[in-house]
């Protein structure tokens, strides 16, 4: 027990730099007091005492703006950052290693009791600020759900889900699309009794605040693709109209051009990457 305590402190020193020591972690971070609350809970509910269960699980939504399930699934090193407004249902599984942060719903769509309702998180997934994980499926380990997401279908590992409904960025080589793949987190040296290895014990996982992605979204790709093929086309028309006109005058033949081919306005590329953010 005193291990898994110890380790719910130190996953917070190792993934919130603002965390400056222990005993900060222990008074002043309710994602903590959330999941030492929960675990009480979720024996009661599994030992038969149900509304105790419940009671226990108000209590601490009542003291910490968190409300997890007793019926929820709460694995190791599970850090809820900030944490105001997270919501976990019952049939909820989070993973070891998953990092939680405000505004979160990990919410069910079905109404079935005793039912697979709620979605199933693997190890050191990311659900960012905001976002909405709704129905029985799975989200891959080392996924990440990037902020004010709704994501209503499963996500591979890996891969990172953006946007609304989520569109899935997949992983290349096996890595995850993040602003971090490649830097190498810096070893910070121990101190006292806290120990921060950001490179070996979050490096490893690809872990980013808030899941950010260096990938461009999906559909905003796409967007852009398009763009750049219309002003492409655009050019080639105007060539074959000049080279039309310089025939015509060369040939003496007039109104060779017909003036459906005088267009006051042309395809305007870059007012549509400027709305794009390119």
């Amino acid at each position: 027990m005193l291990d898994r305590l110890r380790s719910d402190i130190q996953c917070i020193l190792d993934r919130d730099p603002a965390a400056r020591s222990t005993w900060e972690a222990i008074t002043c971070y309710p994602g903590l007091h959330a999941i030492w609350l929960q675990r009480p809970a979720h024996w009661c509910w599994t030992h038969g005492f149900k509304w105790l269960g419940r009671f226990i699980s108000h209590m601490g939504r009542w003291f910490t703006g968190i409300e997890i399930h007793p019926g929820a699934v709460i694995g190791r090193e599970v850090f809820i950052d900030h944490g105001m407004g997270v919501v976990i249902g019952e049939t909820a599984v989070v993973g070891d290693g998953c990092t939680i942060y405000h505004g979160v719903t990990l919410g069910g769509t079905s109404l079935y009791k005793g039912a697979k309702r709620h979605p199933t998180l693997g190890k050191n997934v990311v659900v960012s600020a905001g976002a909405k994980v709704l129905g029985g499926f799975e989200v891959g380990d080392g996924a990440k759900i990037g902020s004010n997401a709704v994501v209503i279908k499963p996500v591979p590992a890996g891969a990172t889900a953006v946007g609304i409904p989520a569109r899935i960025i997949p992983s290349k080589t096996g890595h995850s699309a993040d602003v971090t793949e490649h830097e190498s987190a810096p070893k910070v040296e121990a101190k006292a009794q806290t120990a921060v290895v950001i490179d070996e014990d979050c490096g490893k996982s690809g872990f980013t605040a808030y899941g950010v992605t260096a990938e461009v979204d999906p559909v905003a790709q796409a967007m852009r693709s398009l763009s750049e093929g219309a002003a492409g086309h655009e050019k080639q028309i105007a060539l074959l109209w000049a080279a039309i006109e310089k025939l015509s005058i060369q040939g003496h033949v007039k109104d060779c051009v017909p003036c459906e081919s005088e267009r006051p306005e042309a395809f305007q590329k870059d007012k549509i990457d400027q709305i794009l953010g390119k």
